[in-house]
């Protein structure tokens, strides 16, 4: 037996297992932990006559990571008869510690997720140590997976069908006192000697434990599928995962499919039935895009793969923000919850303090939540200062520029803030359209400028993008990459250009859809196929978020600056539209009382009436299919010619950034992905039938012919 288990018998006959796979930080369902585990139950079975009882528990700071995502990403169709029997073969370890006739305890230590989740609900007793590092739950579907170590017929079985789902539907994790009040944990524990010491004394005083679905009458808490009750709840339950879902995530449907169908049948004939839908999903290709994404390029990014190498980590102690807007407020808040002093300044002392009641709003919530004390609440807001005076400035290492997107009113503050801050530190710009090259040139060292583009609502959004304009050096890179992950947010970093990487994609997709609707093709068709394509809102909607007056704006400033450097103004389809909803119709959006929606008082926003009589035309109408993909189509194309111009740097950069800054289908893995799962020649080939159809804008950039004519991927 390999050392990734210890068997540790002691005095009391209780065994200890302690799980501590070699050469890793964290415990993993990987193929040393199968033969570990089958030696420790094999070894059990045959000492079973002078065993008391067994402690499962971890040498790591963690408990058990769960499944090998390495692994499960190279499972694919040809190998999923040998993925099947090996994932039956190490539930059998599982199922055979629970019916040893012995007392099984675990004793959680640290986080456990997933297989390791899974783990501690094949034994009959679960203590965890009451420490905020500890976490318990089934987070698979947020890979595109489901629970296939038997957590989906466990939770079901333990919990009853209502109360399970939430936690295999969303992945929800909870801390140990409210796994504690939730019946997931039976026990709390102070340190690790009370950890074993409560596991021991259970044991001793439960020598005859088993499960509770293997005695004999046990019924499901709640009832099974045919309790009225229960039936009821899951006659509308798969209309309300479609809603959520729109059919582009195969993971949370098979989930229900496996709760449902194992909660009608024997334990054993639920565990193939998981089985058989875990496989099915191990080997499609959505968890592909998901794992490779949401795990491998998110902890690619986080671990600072886009950081200058060789500068040193620094801490931003004292920031400064500019304009006390919904960004401004925002950044102070996320970043005084961080631990940092903030200086929050607008025009006036009364407009800085409206900032700060945001996020005295914000933290009240979490106050009566019972997520935070008022003592905490008290504390974080003390750390905001509000101002209308440069002066108190003084002492910050880092400005952020957070006010309109007005290239002189940019200007003029960020110099004002630099003549206090002086010559070490940072100021960046919020702008989303606006080149960092040219802000830069209001300040006496441009190599100290930089991008810092949040993404509204801030503490909301995982994202800021890092933009390095002509003359940022690498430390003051590193400095804004420390910042954002210092604020606890995921750091993309993009070369300069106009609109960077995320608005111009952005605006790539608000604009087709807005150009369909010019087209005549019906409204709630273009909003309703966005979302069946996996957005979050449709094209039209967002827009009105955006607000039409703004996008005009950007619009009017993007043509200044290209004249004055001699270039031709961009020309768009939508462009027209937007002109005649602002000018004619009086519609710039949400904020105004309308735009493409209308915005009842206390009623549902629905779509504009007179869009239909305005724009419809019966013979204007095209595919479902071709909506879909204009949608998707020309926001990967347009991160393609990033990558072209060298305004991103990575695919990773590109996937998460897509996906966290402006919601593209999270199914499909990203931007660069969605263009690696379709297929490189395929993809080629439908972007020239789009082009041919609906115009230049889906035309392929070479980059993209030259992948496809080398048969490589992004």
């Amino acid at each position: 037996m390999t050392d990734a288990i210890r068997y540790e018998k002691g005095q009391d006959q209780i065994v200890v297992l302690t799980i501590d796979m070699p050469g890793q930080s964290a415990n993993t369902m990987n193929a040393l932990y199968r033969d570990a585990m089958a030696g420790a139950v094999a070894r059990l079975q045959a000492e079973r006559e002078s065993i008391a009882g067994v402690i499962i528990t971890s040498a790591k700071k963690t408990f058990f990571a769960g499944g090998d995502l390495n692994e499960l990403i190279k499972v694919g169709r040809p190998e999923a008869k040998a993925f099947y029997d090996m994932v039956l073969a190490l539930k059998g370890q599982l199922r055979a510690l629970e019916t040893l006739g012995k007392p099984v305890v675990a004793a959680i230590n640290g986080a456990a997720l997933g297989g390791g989740w899974e783990i501690c609900l094949a034994c009959h007793h679960r203590v965890a140590l009451d420490d905020k590092s500890v976490q318990v739950g089934l987070p698979e579907v947020t890979l595109g997976l489901l629970p296939g170590g038997g957590g989906v017929v466990r939770m079901v079985r333990m919990l009853g069908l209502e109360k399970a789902l939430p936690y295999l539907l969303e992945g929800k994790k909870v801390r140990p006192q409210q796994a504690l009040q939730a019946g997931l944990i039976d026990a709390l524990a102070t340190d690790r000697d009370d950890l074993l010491a409560k596991a021991r004394a259970w044991i001793l005083a439960n020598p005859g434990a088993q499960q509770p679905w293997d005695v004999r009458g046990y019924q499901i808490p709640g009832g099974t599928p045919s309790n009225p009750k229960v039936a009821q709840m899951l006659a509308i339950a798969p209309s309300i995962l479609r809603i959520k879902t729109q059919g582009c995530f195969p993971a949370p449907e098979k989930i229900l499919c496996a709760a449902v169908e194992g909660a009608q049948v024997d334990f054993d004939t639920a565990q193939l039935i998981e089985t058989r839908y875990f496989t099915e999903l191990t080997t499609g290709q959505v968890a592909k895009n998901m794992i490779g994404t949401f795990w491998f390029q998110l902890n690619q990014i986080n671990a600072g793969s886009s950081r200058p190498q060789g500068v040193p980590p620094q801490v931003t102690k004292k920031l400064g923000v500019l304009g006390a807007g919904m960004m401004g407020a925002g950044i102070a808040y996320v970043s005084a919850v961080a631990g940092i002093e903030v200086v929050l300044k607008d025009i006036s002392f009364e407009a800085a303090e409206k900032g700060k009641a945001h996020s005295a709003a914000l933290l009240e919530k979490k106050v009566a939540r019972g997520q935070l004390s008022r003592e905490q609440r008290d504390a974080t807001l003390a750390r905001i200062r509000t101002t209308a005076e440069d002066a108190d400035l003084a002492g910050c290492d880092l400005i952020i520029e957070a006010v309109f997107e007005d290239r002189e009113l940019k200007a003029k503050v960020s110099r004002a803030a630099q003549q206090v801050v002086g010559g070490d530190a940072v100021i960046a710009s919020n702008t989303s359209t606006l080149p960092i090259t040219g802000l830069a040139t209001a300040v006496p060292n441009p190599d100290k400028f930089i991008g810092l583009h949040f993404f509204s609502p801030v503490e909301k959004m995982p994202l800021v993008e890092i933009i390095k304009g002509a003359k940022t050096s690498d430390e003051t890179l590193a400095r804004g990459f420390d910042f954002v992950l210092q604020i606890k947010k995921t750091p993309i970093v993009v070369n300069d250009s106009r609109g960077f990487f995320t608005s111009r994609v952005f605006g790539t997709f608000t604009n087709e859809g807005i150009a369909m609707l010019g087209e005549g093709i019906a409204a709630p068709m273009i909003e309703t196929e966005a979302r069946k394509a996996g957005m979050p809102v449709g094209p039209l909607a967002i827009s009105d978020e955006v607000s039409l007056s703004l996008m005009s704006h950007i619009r009017q400033q993007t043509a200044k600056d290209l004249q004055a450097e001699g270039k031709p103004a961009i020309e768009h389809p939508a462009f027209a539209v937007i002109d005649l909803l602002l000018n004619e119709y009086k519609r710039p959006g949400k904020a105004a009382g309308g735009g493409f929606y209308d915005y009842p008082a206390g009623a549902q926003k629905h779509l504009w009436p007179q869009l239909r009589t305005r724009f419809y035309k019966a013979d204007g109408q095209i595919s479902p299919q071709d909506v879909r993909d204009r949608l998707l189509f020309v926001q990967a194309i347009e991160t393609v010619r990033c990558v072209e111009e060298g305004v991103l740097h990575s695919t990773a950069d590109a996937n998460i950034g897509s996906i966290f800054g402006i919601g593209f289908a999270a199914w499909s893995g990203g931007a660069l992905q969605f263009i690696n799962q379709y297929g490189v020649q395929d993809f080629v080939a439908r972007a020239q039938y789009l082009a041919e159809q609906y115009g230049e804008r889906f035309r392929p950039p070479t980059l993209l012919l030259e992948k496809a004519r080398l048969g490589q991927l992004f």
